[in-house]
């Protein structure tokens, strides 16, 4: 056994430690009693007060057992999964027998929600646990794949948002290659991902949710509210509802963050004056969201809506499960446009069309010539982003005027970035390269074309609502819902705030009719359309 064992962090005092046991039942332990092993569907919470336990990652085809981390009298087990849901994946053993006390879901999500001192030590532990774990451990998880393709990408970018512990192999590396050889994957099965010892090929955020039990359960409380969309919006209405007593389900067919999970730098956000990664405020936002037990499944495709019974909606999900609750949120926001060019969907599997600027989407682009195309506020912190990473940066604008709907403090930067070349009333018309980029033809007012080189294009030209399955509910016409004042008051009489012309249904963010794209616009709808939720189920 590798020693790896991890700082112990935050510590409960004894008068923290006494509080905390009133809400679990004490039990005898003895040595070599497995408390929870690899492929649980979940594990309770137990504080420590006279024995020791190991965790343990299992060995592998390929790796011994390994020690995560000890802990001893005084101490607690426990990391983001017993929040998150996802399947056990470690082993904790009794290494000194002594007295535990097992305290259950439920009676943890009444600690979190009742000792706040507690709650905030608790979640910080947590928190330094997954990233321990995460760099310690990651082969519960492992990906393999081609770094240049676009199903690389959304696998690598899926787990990161939800801070799964895994570790991420080339395929062209040695260690990639090895990791082939063993669990016999061909070239043609990747990406794959391997979860304990199961190999899943050709994987998907979807099979692997599936496979860690992340995707929805049935079971559990019965459903208050339902929100579909976990951007910005969506995680706000999550957050203030579950703080505010409501059993609350957040949804998403892909993964966290929605559009503003892929902003490079966020700086006009109220309380980050530094500015803030989409990513880091998405997980942030997600922590919290677990913190007042939020069930998060992601991806999770909806389908659409049952609404016979205008006091309990039903949400149908394409795998076929309904779920009953007593009101609905709709943040599913919308998809990126793409330009209507030959060949994009071909760079767009390779991995040279992308659609964000996180650092996985930059990175390998230090000292490369790269076009960015859109006018907006994401475009121009882009470029700004790719720029400060050494690339070549060719911005290129519709139309005339940079600050027509670009941020002044975006356009200053820039006007004055060396790095950065700015083309106004331009068009993308013609992408060239055998299976990679190399090159792009500019087209400018008065018809003059160019050749610009190029060696990945990053998108960011607006997006279309994903309103379609929300059939029954008034649209204007570009399919953005409709809500409250928006809706015609002889046809739906007086509505709440965010409310669509469905019963018991509300629409927030960049889905909603007229909404503002900022994502400080989108917080305030989600919190907004809590009080409106309220407001409806009062008369129950």
């Amino acid at each position: 056994m590798n020693d790896g064992a991890a700082q112990r962090g935050p510590v409960l005092d004894d008068e923290q430690s006494r509080r905390l046991a009133e809400y679990g039942e004490g039990e005898h332990v003895e040595v070599g009693r497995n408390l929870y092993t690899p492929g649980d569907d979940s594990y309770d919470f137990f504080l420590l007060l006279t024995a020791t336990v190991d965790i343990i990652r299992d060995a592998t085809a390929i790796d011994p057992e390994r020690l995560v981390y000890q802990g001893g009298p005084g101490d607690f087990l426990g990391e983001l999964s017993l929040l998150t849901g996802q399947h056990v994946y470690l082993t904790a053993r009794v290494v000194t027998a002594g007295t535990i006390v097992r305290i259950g879901a439920a009676a943890l999500r009444r600690v979190l929600a009742e000792q706040p001192d507690i709650a905030d030590l608790l979640l910080e532990a947590f928190g330094e646990r997954r990233e321990f774990i995460r760099s310690v451990a990651g082969n519960a998880l492992e990906i393999v794949g081609r770094s240049d393709t676009a199903e690389t990408l959304d696998l690598r970018t899926y787990v990161t948002q939800l801070l799964l512990p895994h570790s991420w192999l080339d395929a062209a590396s040695p260690s990639g290659l090895s990791l082939m050889t063993s669990a016999g994957l061909t070239e043609d099965e990747l990406p794959a991902a391997i979860v304990d010892g199961t190999v899943l090929r050709r994987a998907t955020p979807g099979t692997i949710a599936k496979a860690l039990g992340l995707t929805y359960r049935l079971g559990g409380s019965p459903v208050d509210l339902v929100v579909v969309g976990a951007g910005p919006a969506g995680l706000a209405a999550a957050v203030y509802g579950a703080s505010e007593g409501l059993v609350t389900v957040l949804l998403d067919r892909d993964g966290l963050g929605g559009q503003a999970a892929k902003s490079a730098r966020i700086e006009n956000y109220l309380g980050f004056p530094h500015g803030v990664s989409g990513a880091h405020l998405t997980r942030l936002a997600m922590i919290q969201a677990l913190k007042f037990g939020v069930r998060i499944y992601a991806p999770c495709a909806v389908a659409g809506l049952d609404l016979c019974d205008d006091r309990r909606p039903l949400v149908l999900l394409e795998n076929g499960s309904r779920i009953e609750c007593r009101a609905v949120i709709a943040a599913s926001g919308a998809h990126y446009r793409r330009l209507d060019i030959p060949q994009w969907v071909t760079f767009e599997k390779s991995g040279c069309i992308r659609y964000a600027a996180t650092e996985l989407d930059v990175r390998g682009y230090e000292d490369q010539p790269v076009t960015v195309v859109g006018g907006a506020n994401s475009a121009g912190q882009a470029a700004l982003s790719l720029a400060a990473r050494g690339a070549t940066v060719d911005l290129i604008v519709r139309g005339a005027d940079l600050g027509a709907r670009m941020s002044s403090y975006l356009t200053d930067r820039i006007w004055a970035h060396p790095r950065i070349q700015l083309h106004t009333g331009s068009m993308v018309r013609e992408l060239a390269g055998d299976g990679i980029l190399t090159s792009i033809v500019v087209e400018r007012r008065g018809g003059r074309q160019d050749r610009l080189a190029c060696r990945a294009l990053f998108c960011f030209i607006g997006a279309d609502p994903v309103s379609g399955w929300l059939a029954a509910v008034a649209k204007d016409d570009d399919g953005f819902v409709l809500t409250d004042s928006r809706l015609s008051a002889e046809s739906f009489g007086t509505l709440l705030p965010f409310q669509t012309s469905v019963p018991r249904v509300f629409a927030v963010g960049d889905l909603r009719s007229g909404s503002t794209k900022r994502v400080a616009s989108a917080v305030g709808d989600g919190a907004g359309a809590v009080s409106s939720v309220h407001a409806a189920l009062a008369g129950d």
